[in-house]
């Protein structure tokens, strides 16, 4: 094997045994090759040591909208290490992380019409990945005072990746500042070359009972590499071919979508499909509003979807989840609880001429129970509209009102007061517009 090994498991363990042992590791993990390393070589360092007394958490996000393939993996992988973690009585405790109900991805595009991401607007990163994870450290932070970041980036994956391993070094130790307060990162094998990494991967078995074998399959079939974790925003996003979420429009194509379907997945077809629509609509007047979803129109700026355009995926994606789960039913593309959030979000948009659990019944031949939603909704606005009379006192209290329950609904109430005082400002503007 090309680089020590040996050496770089030692090195783990002085930094393991540290007197600062107060402060847990946290292994970032995506269960690519990688992560794979990284974590292989830091559970045979531990392994040996007779005093294990550091907390070791291994945290691997999902967005939701994973590669179907790579989480079916990731899951796998993941029920191993708790399992030989107990067995073996390593301090480590698995940490999945998931993006909150109000910034998922469908909950965001179907639910609130945002466009599909892009360069300019990639909206969905931070939503989908920096949040999450960044809320559990900084949980970690809260309870033991600072934390030290594992992560599996090394020199030899891009120039960018060197620099920035390089940038917050601090002087005299292999660790380095994070972006976060009272957090450090330990690249432990960002000196590795990829050329050895799966050397490694190839010769040395999993301690956890995992298998390379299965994961160095899996890269080939999709001629692809992995998804770092994200925490901030100067982690690469994925793309350039890289195991991501399959939604992704950042990129022209998703090429290892389209291996794994030429090496055998045909089932995955659908989802191709499905982000070639999202991508072609981006950009489409036809189906994107004029203005924002605060009502202002901006020169040179499309809004949110149309209604109709909501509608209309949300049946397509419900129709691929039905066509893939033939062969693979354990799939869900959406969940119960987006599909609920969707539908107040609908409401409070004032849509009502379309609704999900119609969709969802004219997909699936079933009916779906969206807590009725639909009937609270209109029985408030009837008893609303008996209260004010007056058609234009109705519509700024329904829309101030709309500002207010999405978001108490949604748990975020982030910029509630600006957007309250805002839309009233607005309206008391095209009052005196009117008067003139």
């Amino acid at each position: 094997m090309a680089f020590d090994h040996r050496a770089l498991i030692e090195e783990i363990q002085e930094q393991y045994r540290e007197a600062d042992g107060h402060r847990p590791w946290i292994v970032g993990f995506s269960g690519g090759k990688d992560s794979t390393l990284l974590l292989q070589l830091v559970w045979l360092a531990v392994k040996e040591l007779p005093i294990r007394d550091r907390q070791i958490y291994v945290v691997c996000n999902n967005t939701l909208v994973e590669n179907p393939k790579v989480i079916d993996y990731v899951d796998g992988v993941l029920n191993k290490i708790k399992e030989e973690a107990h067995k073996q009585s390593m301090p480590v405790i698995v940490k999945q992380t998931t993006p909150a109900l109000e910034d998922t991805f469908w909950v965001n595009l179907i639910g609130k019409g945002y466009p599909s991401p892009n360069n300019i607007f990639r909206w969905c990163t931070e939503r989908l990945k920096i949040n999450p994870t960044t809320k559990f450290i900084l949980e970690k932070i809260s309870d033991s005072g600072e934390v030290i970041i594992l992560l599996g980036t090394r020199s030899d994956e891009s120039a960018n990746r060197a620099k920035n391993l390089k940038k917050r070094e601090v002087k005299g130790s292999r660790l380095r500042k994070h972006i976060l307060p009272n957090a450090y990162v330990y690249a432990a094998i960002k000196d590795v070359k990829t050329d050895d990494l799966w050397q490694y991967l190839a010769q040395v078995p999993s301690p956890w009972n995992a298998s390379n074998k299965e994961l160095i399959t899996l890269y080939k079939n999709a001629n692809s590499g992995d998804c770092p974790l994200v925490i901030d925003k100067t982690t690469p996003s994925c793309g350039n071919s890289r195991f991501g979420c399959w939604v992704c429009t950042v990129v022209k194509r998703d090429k290892s979508m389209e291996a794994l379907v030429e090496n055998g997945e045909d089932w995955m077809e659908p989802l191709m499909e499905l982000r070639d629509v999202l991508a072609t609509s981006r950009d489409d007047e036809s189906v994107r509003e004029t203005r924002g979803r605060d009502g202002v129109e901006r020169e040179g700026r499309l809004g949110p979807y149309k209604p109709e355009f909501r509608a209309q995926f949300l049946k397509l994606l419900l129709e691929a989840q039905r066509e893939i789960q033939i062969d693979q039913p354990e799939i869900n593309l959406i969940n119960y609880q987006e599909l609920v959030a969707i539908q107040v979000l609908w409401h409070r948009d004032n849509i009502f001429n379309y609704n999900v659990a119609e969709v969802y019944s004219r997909v699936f031949g079933t009916t779906i129970d969206l807590k009725g939603t639909n009937d609270r909704v209109i029985k408030e606005k009837e008893m609303l509209k008996d209260a004010c009379g007056d058609d234009e006192d109705f519509q700024l209290i329904n829309e101030l009102l709309a500002l207010q329950k999405s978001k108490t609904i949604l748990m975020n109430n982030r910029g509630l007061q600006n957007d309250l005082e805002n839309h009233l400002g607005r309206f008391v503007q095209n009052k005196k517009t009117d008067l003139l």
